[in-house]
């Protein structure tokens, strides 16, 4: 093994590294895309965590849509992920007969979880990662075995395709579409929060966020890195501890952030009610599979204020903005409150949704 792979083996990158390629020897790579269509108030979101445990690869498989409030998770059998570029696949036999359950690259994107769960679009004008020096964990990522690394590859671009979901077919022509990684060893952080969101009156405009406490060995800090795609096609991220903080608080129903850097200023505030979150899982990758330990808001209120030293660069907002509070305590504690077995290592049941507030409660 050269002395690279080794090292990207740990999770870590160069600065001047692609860190949208497979890497081999971490417990998992969770792959994650979103579209949004704000014509019609729709939202799917479709993950894979590509696991890796004693007994071998498999993977956490999930399809979500709003405003139906459909969720459909799975721990399958077999992942594979690409080590030239942006790709995985999950649920697969080791024979690597029939169609995988999950499928997705930079190019297009396939989930099947039955006749009533199923995605099939294809990305064009995307708008990559600009910056070549550095991902979303930005000097962090250099820095070997860390609990959790995070990279943005995707910050706005476009989708077609169809989504059969719960009895429904929804037709996508051009909607919109964000597409994140995140990888490291085994074990999520005690607490973590994030955010996506898209849907502006500038279609062009997006923002991400992600947070937690970032380990390794005796090292122990929290922090959040804070992306911005502005109107013009400019991508900001701050969160380096020293030169570009930004501080978080967050509780069940409220995000705030505010971000100093290179001269930008970033506000961010966001909104959503408990009751409408869903109860997501994470992977166990030594255990074979999943918990719930994941509070995930398809919709929510946001509003972001960008300055350039002391100067009003763009304020936008949306009622479509993606909002997580994750940790296993916090989605357990959930769990009970809505008189579900916390115990669930798959995904919990769906409950009704209740049509007067939309809220989807599994």
């Amino acid at each position: 093994m050269s002395l690279m792979r080794r090292y990207r083996s740990t999770g870590a990158d160069p600065l001047f590294g692609d860190p949208r390629r497979a890497h081999r020897g971490v417990s998992m790579e969770g792959y994650f895309w979103r579209i949004t269509d704000p014509e019609t108030g729709r939202v799917v979101i479709a993950l894979c965590g590509a696991n890796k445990g004693p007994d071998g690869t498999w993977s956490t498989i999930g399809l979500a849509s709003w405003p139906n409030g459909f969720v459909r998770t799975e721990a399958l059998d077999g992942s594979w992920t690409d080590p030239d570029g942006l790709g995985v696949r999950g649920g697969f036999s080791e024979a690597g007969d029939g169609r995988p359950a999950f499928e997705g690259n930079d190019r297009e994107l396939h989930v099947d979880l039955g006749e009533d769960a199923r995605l099939d679009v294809a990305f064009h004008e995307l708008a990559p990662w600009p910056h070549k020096i550095a991902g979303g964990s930005s000097v962090f990522q250099t820095i070997p075995a860390l609990n959790q690394y995070w990279h943005p590859w995707l910050p706005g671009g476009r989708a077609s395709g169809t989504a059969t979901i719960d009895g429904e077919t929804w037709e996508f022509d051009g909607a919109q579409v964000y597409s994140e990684k995140n990888w490291g060893r085994e074990g999520f952080p005690v607490s973590w929060w994030w955010g996506q969101a898209q849907g502006f009156d500038e279609p062009g405009a997006s923002l991400a966020f992600a947070g937690g406490l970032v380990t390794s060995g005796p090292m122990k800090v929290e922090v959040t890195a804070l992306v911005v795609m502005l109107p013009d096609g400019r991508v900001i991220r701050l969160g380096d501890p020293v030169v570009s903080p930004v501080t978080t608080t967050t509780a069940d129903e409220e995000w705030r952030l505010s971000g100093r850097g290179f001269g930008w200023r970033i506000e961010v505030e966001a909104s959503a009610p408990l009751d409408q979150a869903f109860v997501l899982p994470v992977p166990l990758p030594s255990e074979h599979r999943n918990t719930p330990g994941d509070l995930e808001h398809l919709v929510g209120d946001l509003e972001v204020t960008v300055s350039r030293f002391g100067k009003h660069v763009w304020t936008g907002t949306t009622s479509l903005a993606a909002l997580e509070h994750g940790g296993l305590d916090r989605a357990r504690a959930e769990l009970r409150r809505r008189g579900l077995d916390d115990t669930l290592t798959h995904a919990p049941p769906s409950m009704p949704i209740d049509p007067d507030n939309h809220g989807s409660i599994r």
